[in-house]
């Protein structure tokens, strides 16, 4: 079966957790792909060209050939379907669907989060002041979370890896990274989920100094 060529479009600091979401599927998948790099600061992102690419105008979106998809759980939902040979998703139906709400979850709620911790904290090494109480409350909505999901202390998620595990170990990470209190299982499960090789390759990507 031959492939169309994959292009990811990604930020220049690589920085976004989303795309780093679809770069680690990929890898997972042992996919060929180009990665391009846009600054986000210059706009590039906003560029008539990209723009014609990208529905949203933002990073990461994948290209395929003529087609082009954007929104990172889109994308790895996609390449799933798509390149079925090593999933990157549960199996089972109502796993499937439970790892796509957790997927969800971590993207539309706990701001305050990712607004006091940005990924900066997580690949740049940015240390921030404590916590505002209003996200002192998100941190402890995710760690509860986390906590339920992760009950009697698994590897992984849904029993055996998921992308979903990359999406939730960042998250934990915002706060693991910059030294806010984290129980120690769930410190355990970040750092493992940190060690895959897709995930390395993303953390040591060569960044700008801030």
């Amino acid at each position: 079966m031959s492939h169309l060529p994959l292009r990811l479009y990604v930020d220049s600091l690589y920085t976004s957790p989303y795309a780093m979401s679809v770069f680690v599927a990929l890898r997972e998948k042992g996919l060929a792909f180009e990665t391009v790099p846009l600054d986000l600061d210059a706009g590039q992102h906003q560029a008539a060209g990209y723009a014609r690419l990208s529905l949203t105008q933002r990073v990461p979106t994948l290209e395929e050939g003529e087609f082009s998809l954007s929104e990172s759980s889109a994308i790895t939902e996609y390449l799933d379907e798509a390149y079925p040979d090593t999933p990157i998703y549960p199996a089972d139906r109502q796993q499937r669907a439970r790892a796509r709400q957790v997927q969800a979850w971590l993207r539309s709620d706990l701001l305050p989060i990712r607004q006091e911790r940005s990924t900066l904290v997580v690949f740049c090494g940015q240390q921030m002041p404590p916590l505002s109480p209003v996200a002192q409350a998100a941190a402890g909505k995710l760690i509860s979370v986390a906590q339920q999901l992760l009950a009697g202390n698994p590897h992984y998620l849904f029993g055996n890896w998921s992308i979903v595990d990359v999406d939730l170990a960042v998250m934990l990470n915002r706060l693991i990274l910059n030294g806010d209190a984290v129980p120690a299982e769930l410190v355990a499960y970040a750092r493992r989920q940190w060690q895959r090789p897709s995930v390395q390759e993303w953390v040591n990507q060569p960044r700008p100094g801030l």
